[in-house]
């Protein structure tokens, strides 16, 4: 595997730092921040803010700064209705367009999520992965385009609202490993069935924010 650039280092770190709230939300950040943040210089941290701002996890506003918008439920629930469906197609292309190497890299996650009990930030890693892992398996670079912002938007509202940590990864670790493991079985039913619960899972957290639990 090839080592990452400094543009996608650089946008790595900042969507962690945005997702992590090391960003607060609703902030205003400049470059020479972020570039002293990630220690990267002003090319990679422009170019990766660029592609944040694609994917609506900041506002780039010229001569004052970077918008780190807050995450709502309103919005969330919006994006997943869209994630539904094209999350659907994309496991469904998966199953027949994933090559064997995409296929050994997804069974190496689904051990991954049987096997340990990560933290919540090598979680965010491996969560990132298996995002990244499904859309490239359909082999369809505008549902890649498509998805990019819907995942990363709802990981950050996932993220920002994790009350009891350890059931919350086991529920998200075993609803992901289920369509991993259909994909590579080429189950094709089977991986939207498990897309669409997964999908109403994260509805279900997303209504729960507005009631947590005494």
């Amino acid at each position: 595997m090839s080592l990452p650039n400094k543009s996608d280092r650089a946008y790595d770190a900042i969507e962690n730092m945005i997702t992590f709230q090391e960003l607060a939300p609703g902030s205003l950040i400049s470059e020479s921040m972020l570039m002293e943040r990630t220690g990267l210089g002003r090319t990679p941290v422009r170019e990766a803010l660029q592609r944040l701002s694609r994917e609506r996890m900041v506002e780039i506003h010229p001569n004052r700064g970077v918008f780190v918008p807050p995450t709502s439920i309103e919005a969330q629930l919006k994006l997943l209705e869209l994630r539904r469906t094209l999350e659907a197609l994309a496991v469904k292309l998966a199953t027949h367009r994933a090559v064997p190497e995409q296929k050994r890299q997804m069974q190496e996650v689904v051990e991954h999520f049987r096997d340990c009990e990560p933290d919540v930030r090598s979680f965010a890693t491996i969560l990132k992965r298996t995002h990244d892992l499904i859309v490239a398996a359909a082999h369809n670079e505008y549902i890649s385009v498509a998805m990019a912002p819907l995942q990363g938007l709802s990981r950050r509202f996932w993220f920002a609202h994790l009350k009891d940590s350890a059931e919350e990864l086991r529920t998200a670790s075993r609803l992901h490993g289920d369509i991993l493991r259909a994909i590579c079985h080429g189950d094709e039913t089977e991986a939207v069935n498990a897309s669409t619960r997964l999908n109403d899972y994260l509805v279900d957290f997303a209504y729960a924010t507005l009631h947590p639990p005494a």
